[in-house]
């Protein structure tokens, strides 16, 4: 056939030619959605599961824990649980989805706001706060623990200050000196009050992520040095502390010479064995036979209910929690998110550690509660706090994520004009009917 009889032929020819150099075409390919990915998309769910599973065995736990309590005090099993500890996880589960819709960054710039009222707290503590077990601690009738805040905000201003594009770590005049004013401020007001538990929890945080963050080895020196003659003087001044160490160093000997607390811990494990007595079913949180098994002492309380094997499966999350958040840390595509999420982590490893430890006999007594677990509003309020904004870290990641992804593949695709389809140019028609005519 020649080319005339080609462009003479009858219309259904003329379409096939016509058609030919779309059949020649690649596919059409759509454009990448510029569309933000969905909230749900973006959670860190290994993170939030952890997290979830922790709350979940501290209720278990504090219902355990407080029944009979709740039974004495307020004529029902359940007063405590369902008024005071279920209303504490709901306000604590809706503060951390609040500090994870909204981006992390957006918060650096109130961290001395937050520092002036945290300390703000800490002086009224110490002015008028509520005398409790020979301590002055909290504020609103013991619900509200200043020292607490006080932890979550270390970890802030500290992920801010040593974030700043001014802040030296390295340097003596402009690292070092200001990092020991500012946990000066804190420690001192919470050390007179006293609660040596949670100063220790700031300074060991704080000096984590200090050198984390860069520091110089003779800085470590320095603050070791300085933090040994704290110590020394505490136990000179202090006569509960000495009670205490007095008490571990002779339970290391002899465990029957041990403090009641260490003794009662001991015997809750034993009771527990490997699988425990059943929840519920444990009798040493009965008769102050083992002090505040809701708070500080609920560890012991779980390996006598749970067993040693339900007591290694909350090790085991809290290892998992404290993998997950170094991961995020180094996710995180700025500094003050690394160690943001960093801080937290270190924060609550550290409290989780220090409480464990206590209960094993491992270091003296103190009065920490294990974290996302033991029973109280304040502490899991500024925890979960903390796990909104190691989710916003995450979340924050994943979206840069995603849109360096949809750069790369849109560089590297012709996308055409706007109806999305793809663009041919008068050669590649011209080509297409000149094979056409040799064909024929």
């Amino acid at each position: 056939m020649t080319e005339q009889s080609v462009y003479d032929s009858p219309g259904p020819l003329r379409r096939v030619v016509r058609a030919a150099p779309r059949t020649a075409a690649a596919p059409v390919q759509e454009r990448p959605s510029e569309e933000k990915m969905s909230f749900w998309a973006t959670l860190d769910k290994p993170l939030l599961i952890i997290v979830g599973l922790l709350v979940v065995i501290g209720s278990m736990m504090v219902f355990s824990t407080t029944f009979n309590w709740s039974l004495e005090s307020r004529g029902s099993s359940t007063a405590i649980f369902l008024q005071d500890h279920m209303r504490n996880v709901v306000l604590a589960v809706a503060a951390m989805a609040f500090f994870t819709i909204v981006d992390y960054r957006f918060w650096k710039r109130f961290s001395p706001l937050l520092l002036l009222i945290t300390l703000g707290a800490l002086i009224a503590v110490w002015a008028f706060g509520d005398d409790v077990f020979n301590a002055r601690r909290s504020l609103v009738g013991g619900r509200l623990q200043p020292s607490e805040l006080a932890e979550f905000t270390v970890v802030f201003y500290m992920a801010a200050w040593l974030s700043a594009r001014n802040t030296r770590v390295d340097s003596l005049l402009y690292g070092l000196i200001p990092f020991g004013v500012l946990i000066g401020l804190l420690v001192v007001p919470i050390a007179l009050q006293p609660d040596l538990s949670s100063a220790v929890v700031i300074v060991t945080t704080a000096v984590t992520m200090y050198f984390l963050a860069g520091a110089r080895v003779w800085h470590f020196v320095v603050v070791g040095i300085v933090g040994l003659l704290a110590a020394v003087m505490v136990l000179q001044t202090n006569p509960t502390a000495q009670v205490r160490v007095t008490e571990y160093l002779q339970g290391l000997s002899d465990p029957t010479e041990a403090g009641d607390h260490i003794q009662g811990a001991i015997i809750a494990f034993v009771n527990g064995g490997w699988f425990g007595m059943g929840l519920g079913q444990g009798t040493q949180k009965f008769n102050n036979a083992l002090p505040a098994p809701h708070t500080d002492s609920i560890f012991a309380v779980i390996g006598e209910e749970l067993g040693v094997v339900g007591a290694a499966f909350v090790v085991l999350l809290f290892v998992a929690f404290v993998v997950r958040g170094f991961q995020i840390a180094r996710r995180s595509n700025d500094s003050f998110g690394a160690l943001l999420a960093m801080g937290f982590t270190v924060w609550v490893a550290i409290q989780a550690l220090l409480n464990i430890a206590v209960m094993t006999n491992v270091i003296p007594a103190s009065g920490l509660p294990l974290p996302f677990i033991s029973y109280g509003g304040s502490a899991l309020l500024v925890l979960m706090m903390g796990v909104g904004l190691m989710l916003s870290v995450s979340r924050v990641a994943t979206l840069r994520q995603n849109t360096a992804k949809r750069r790369s593949s849109g560089a590297t695709t012709d996308w055409g004009w706007g109806n999305r389809r793809a663009r041919l140019s008068r050669t590649s028609r011209s080509g297409s009917a000149a094979q056409v005519r040799r064909r024929s």
